[in-house]
């Protein structure tokens, strides 16, 4: 009993380790390649590439890898000021260019001019701001295949998996165990592949270690519409690349970022912000702009990002919701037009309830004063009414020279109380109907909440692949609403697209405060009928 417990807590991720990733909420995901030197896609540009092509990358550009101006101390301090709180750095990306000093291969940061440990470099910079390492790992290795006589491709191509290709294993262990032997511990692993044995054999090495992808949901340049209270993680980038593109690139705001961080954390995931250094080694100025704004926010309002679970519900219209990991605080992030400098203003929550020990604060200001206006009242009012909880605000701090400040406030409520018990809904099944000639969409509303009767429906869309995913997505499309006043399970015959196409549904609920959506579940057409 003993041997076996000790295994099982070394192949999966802990329950309580678990729970302390979620509490971090921020990370800073950093992709850099031995072919940063030519601002390309990091890796891909070797699949499909001309022999000639090939032997190029790997004989000419490690000559020009030599970051002259690498300091990561500068990438971790900006980190810090953001509020991340780990890090997570690409040591070996599928090119096969190792980061580290490896006795695998001879195709790594140490034969190249710089001729240094990088990743050394990296995790004593980033621990040194007290921020959680972790190690990014892909399990395909296209140096490998190709000194091995083997095409350069990744899955679904065949053998190129470490299931198929046992000597793969052996190689990608080989390099583990120097990754988390050698630089003490690591906190995180993601491992950009599939992760069979190696996953397990990370565990074995560190059984503290969180695996991310690999081992949960890390979702790539999109953020789930459903809230889920288990460990996720949105992987995106500032801009279409993950590795630095000098030209022809667009970048998000720094506001965007900032709601993009809180719509994260209200559905409850972590955001891992990708940047990607010049070939310098510098974050590029327009990366480290909007890291800047980040910061401001964070330096405000980072204990509302850091703990904090999702609420009964993730937003009421523009204010977005989250809670306290095991206290009654709850924080409200006020996304919608921007107050102005001295403002008062009043909301209502319906789902948030005072208790006799409740206080209302906006974080960041004391409450006590107004720049240039003493006789200003700058303090927060609450009172509970029978049509919610109504609070009025001002926002009394100036961040900025000219008074204007754009992104959102954040209003902290202690000692609340939920008011509102949201509905519950699972997306179940899908079937062919023979008899119907239509595709049977299936779902159940375990509970109404505290509601007296709701609306269930289902979305339904073409389903998105790995080639699809810088494509805009395809709109969802709505079934028809029922009327529910009890629980129970609910279906709807789709006539649907044809059936050399992949779909995916959900089941949603529409309730008084809003919608609340199921999981989204595949399924393929059996037969070819007409769009409903």
């Amino acid at each position: 009993m003993a041997l076996a417990g000790c295994l099982a807590a070394q192949t999966g991720n802990r329950k309580e380790r678990l729970e302390w990733f979620r509490d971090l909420g921020f990370g800073m995901f950093i992709h850099w390649g031995v072919d940063v030197s030519l601002g390309s896609v990091i890796s891909h540009s070797l699949v499909g590439a001309s022999p000639d092509y090939v032997n190029r990358y790997f004989e000419i550009l490690p000559r020009y890898f030599n970051p002259a101006r690498f300091d990561p101390a500068r990438w971790a301090a900006a980190a810090r000021l953001a509020g991340m709180k780990y890090v997570v750095f690409t040591a070996k990306h599928h090119s096969g260019f190792c980061m580290w000093d490896t006795k695998t291969t001879g195709f790594s940061a140490v034969n190249t001019p710089f001729g240094s440990d990088v990743l050394n470099a990296v995790v004593e910079a980033f621990r040194k701001e007290g921020i959680a390492i972790g190690i990014y790992i892909s399990p395909d290795d296209f140096h490998w295949f190709h000194t091995n006589g083997l095409p350069i491709a990744r899955p679904p191509a065949p053998k190129t998996t470490t299931k198929e290709l046992p000597a793969l294993l052996a190689y990608g262990k080989a390099q583990l165990k120097e990754l988390l032997t050698n630089y003490g511990k690591v906190d995180l692993l993601f491992i950009d592949g599939p992760a069979d044995g190696l996953r397990e054999y990370a565990w074995q090495l560190q059984p503290d270690i969180v695996i991310t992808r690999g081992a949960m949901e890390t979702p790539e340049q999109t953020i789930p519409e459903v809230t889920l209270d288990q460990p996720w993680e949105a992987c995106l980038t500032m801009g279409t690349a993950w590795q630095h593109k000098p030209t022809n690139e667009v970048y998000k705001s720094g506001g965007e970022w900032i709601r993009t961080l809180i719509e994260v954390r209200a559905k409850g995931g972590n955001l891992l912000l990708n940047v990607g250094p010049t070939p310098d080694g510098e974050i590029f100025r327009e990366e480290e702009a909007r890291l800047r704004e980040i910061a401001l926010w964070s330096f405000v309002n980072s204990e509302a990002i850091s703990g904090v679970r999702p609420w009964t519900v993730d937003r009421e219209g523009d204010i977005w919701l989250a809670r306290k990991r095991n206290e009654p605080t709850v924080y409200a992030f006020l996304t919608g037009k921007p107050f102005a400098l001295g403002e008062r203003r009043e909301i209502t929550l319906r789902s948030v309830g005072a208790t006799g020990a409740t206080e209302v604060s906006v974080l960041g200001q004391s409450g006590q004063r107004l720049e240039y206006r003493p006789q200003a009242d700058a303090g927060a009012t609450w009172k509970q009414e029978s049509g919610g909880f109504r609070i009025s605000l001002m926002r009394a701090q100036r961040l900025y020279d000219n008074r204007r400040w754009p992104n959102p406030i954040v209003v902290k409520i202690t000692n609340a109380q939920a008011a509102f018990e949201a509905p519950r809904i699972t997306t179940l099944s899908s079937r062919w109907n023979e008899g119907s000639r239509c595709h049977m969409l299936e779902g159940e509303l375990s509970s109404l909440g505290t509601s007296a009767s709701v609306e269930v429906s289902f979305h339904y869309r073409k389903r998105r692949g790995l080639a699809d995913l810088y494509e805009p997505v395809d709109p969802w499309k709505n079934a028809p609403f029922e009327k529910k006043s009890a629980p129970g399970r609910f279906s709807h015959c789709l006539m649907t697209v044809p059936k050399e196409a992949d779909y995916e549904f959900r089941a949603i609920v529409r309730h008084s405060l809003g919608v609340i959506l199921g999981s989204e579940a595949p399924f393929r057409p059996a037969d070819v009928v007409k769009l409903h």
